[in-house]
């Protein structure tokens, strides 16, 4: 009974660690389940020790038996020899008994070992069985985890690129837009700026002529020059060079 419950809950656990893949975190669950299974075969290892315990008692008692049957066998013979039958008679009896108490102990034992070697075997299998879900942990935690971060990578990839072709070309737009703004500004800037110099230019050349007039018209009015030679620089400045080569 107890190796039955062993057995059916041991391979309840190993029935657990086959469909823990459907869990949230797998390999949590089936680090659990291994370390629950473990313990279950720890159990079983007690009870297979407590098992050889009663093995062992009925080894004892079988020895016993052989040694008793023996002892009653040689005192049945030594009471042949000096002819005391009854006594024999009695011993030989008790001889049948011994021989079927041995037999039954006998028995026992022989199917005490079978079960605890084959217990033995299982519980030994068992451990194997627990060592190779141990390395497959190992190895689907790695494998779980690479997988992860080439699914991170693929995501982060495939968002990188979205971001390009998208955001980030949104953005260019922006700035493109922002930089045709900027130099729209600078030009309408620049287109006033040299209209505005031709009016001061014009507006400075209107002045120095408004201002040679009105110097002109008080140098005629304080006599300091005539009507006739407000013109004569100009007309020496044509002439200049004639009279030179008049001389």
């Amino acid at each position: 009974m107890i190796f039955k419950k062993f057995w059916s809950s041991f391979r309840a656990q190993l029935n657990k660690l086959a469909n823990v893949f459907w869990e949230a975190d797998p390999i949590a669950q089936m680090r659990y389940e291994y370390d629950s299974a473990v313990e279950e075969l720890k159990s079983g290892r007690v009870g297979l020790e407590q098992y050889r315990g009663l093995v062992e008692k009925v080894t004892r008692q079988v020895r016993q038996g052989e040694s008793h049957l023996a002892k009653l066998q040689a005192q049945t013979k030594a009471y042949l020899k000096v002819g005391d039958r009854e006594t024999a008679a009695k011993f030989a009896l008790e001889v049948q008994k011994a021989k079927a108490a041995l037999a039954q102990n006998q028995e026992q034992l022989v199917t005490h070992e079978k079960a605890y070697e084959n217990n033995l075997k299982k519980i030994k299998h068992a451990n194997k069985k627990l060592a190779d879900i141990k390395e497959k942990i190992e190895r689907y935690d790695a494998e779980l985890k690479m997988s992860e971060a080439e699914a991170e990578i693929a995501k982060l990839s495939e968002s990188f690129d979205f971001n390009v072709t998208t955001d980030f070309g949104q953005l260019e737009d922006v700035i493109q837009s922002r930089i045709d703004k900027n130099r729209g500004a600078v030009r309408v800037a620049a287109d006033l700026s040299e209209r505005g110099i031709a009016d001061i230019q014009a507006e400075e050349a209107m002045e120095a002529t408004l201002a040679e007039d009105a110097l002109r018209e008080l140098e005629m009015e304080m006599g300091m020059v005539s009507p006739a030679t407000v013109d004569t620089p100009e007309v020496e400045k044509q002439l200049g060079p004639t009279e030179e080569q008049s001389h």
